[in-house]
């Protein structure tokens, strides 16, 4: 169809039709009306406009009776509903009704109405409203926001309220990780397929300083979940933790990173599992009680304000691995393993590493043989990384 197709009048409901299949981003745009009770409205057509200066807009219709009590005021909140609020969304679609009947809230710090476990929150002071058609575009200057809930926010989608369900996702962009993060732009269609392949979910980490970080995520639509990890997560980058990304790297982080192991863990064992990953060319984490602990540890370490509780267990619980379930031997292809992680490095320019790509928590009981074939498919991704990111393999690196 073309727009000089008689067939394919521009109607109101044929519009409406085709830019359904849009998704949007569902927000409560609220105020204060002339005596001071809060007012509001639902937005679906909300966006950013500007970094410098901050700055926001959303779209209210024309014959939209609350917008008017907004104007007046001249300042507005933006409150990012989260998926479990459709009540509320529905509450400020209303028309002639108490739209706050119900909804607890209080006030931001500019003095606007801020919706109790909405995902985020931005205050703003109206700065131009444009005409556009049958809507207005109103640009707002931000004058504070923060998040709330970490949560899913609402969705609408060709008609209905849904929750976005993240099969790939990228940590937070930091300084540090501007590296990481551009190495993982282009590492990222390899973990997708071995993500599908294998019907795992695929992550990234990095090496920064003496912190190991997680970086990208991507999980296979048949899991029908979001990724389980913690992205802009930060632990010790100390030993047994991340093998692969000690063995190959100099001789300084390798010595800092053997250097950081508690006292259940010795030297020569340690080395045995250095020497084991160079040559399989991947890493290998079975499941054991002090293994679930750390995981738990790091899991309870809030990424946006780690408390120093939280970053204590996470240093107590590394210390307390052993080397039990890292780096097995052998794998007999009729016996069953319970994987916790399973790892191989991408490398730079250098042959050094530059991420590690990791398969977290597989299904109990993979048989030997099964788990042979994902530890092929996962090195296998990672040299195809290494390729994509322009990378080179170490002299003596072998994948197997």
């Amino acid at each position: 169809m073309t727009l000089t197709d008689s067939r394919t009048a521009l109607d109101a409901r044929f519009f409406r039709t085709v830019l359904g299949h849009f998704p949007t981003g569902v927000v409560a745009i609220t105020s204060l009306d002339d005596t001071a009770d809060p007012t509001g409205m639902a937005v679906g057509s909300f966006t950013s406009v500007s970094l410098d200066p901050p700055m926001v807009a959303f779209l209210p219709d024309k014959s939209s009776s609350t917008f008017p009590k907004i104007r007046a005021n001249g300042r507005f909140c933006v409150n990012v509903l989260g998926a479990h609020q459709q009540s509320i969304c529905r509450s400020m679609s209303r028309k002639g009704s108490d739209k706050f009947a119900g909804v607890a809230w209080s006030h931001t710090p500019g003095g606007m109405p801020r919706i109790h476990d909405a995902v985020a929150w931005i205050d703003c002071e109206i700065d131009t409203v444009h005409d556009a058609g049958d809507h207005h575009i109103v640009v707002g200057r931000v004058t504070g926001l923060d998040v709330d809930r970490v949560d899913k926010p609402l969705l609408f989608f060709q008609g209905g309220y849904g929750r976005f369900a993240s099969t790939s996702l990228t940590a937070p962009d930091e300084a540090d990780l501007y590296r990481p993060l551009s190495v993982l732009d282009d590492a990222r269609p390899e973990m997708t397929a071995v993500a599908e392949d294998l019907g795992v979910e695929c992550c990234a980490s990095a090496a920064i300083g003496q912190q190991l970080v997680l970086v990208g995520s991507c999980v296979p639509g048949s899991l029908d979940r979001p990724p389980r990890t913690r992205l802009g997560q930060r632990m010790p980058f100390v030993a047994p933790l991340a093998v692969p990304l000690a063995a190959w790297a100099d001789d300084a982080v390798l010595e800092s990173w053997r250097g950081g192991t508690g006292d259940a863990i010795d030297r020569h064992g340690l080395d045995a599992c250095v020497t084991r990953v160079r040559e399989r060319g991947w890493s290998l984490v079975l499941r054991s009680d002090e293994q679930v602990r750390f995981e738990r540890a790091v899991a309870a370490l809030d990424v946006r304000n780690p408390t120093t509780t939280a970053a204590d267990a996470v240093t107590e619980a590394t210390r307390a691995l052993s080397l039990a379930g890292y780096e097995p031997a052998t794998l007999r292809p009729d016996d069953a393993y319970d994987v916790r992680v399973l790892s191989a490095p991408v490398f730079d320019t250098d042959g050094r590493p530059a991420l590690l790509l990791s398969l977290y928590q597989a299904p109990r009981g993979v048989s030997g043989a099964a788990l042979g074939r994902m530890c092929e498919r996962l090195a296998a991704a990672a040299v195809a990384a290494t390729e994509r990111i322009g990378g080179r393999l170490p002299a003596a690196f072998h994948a197997h």
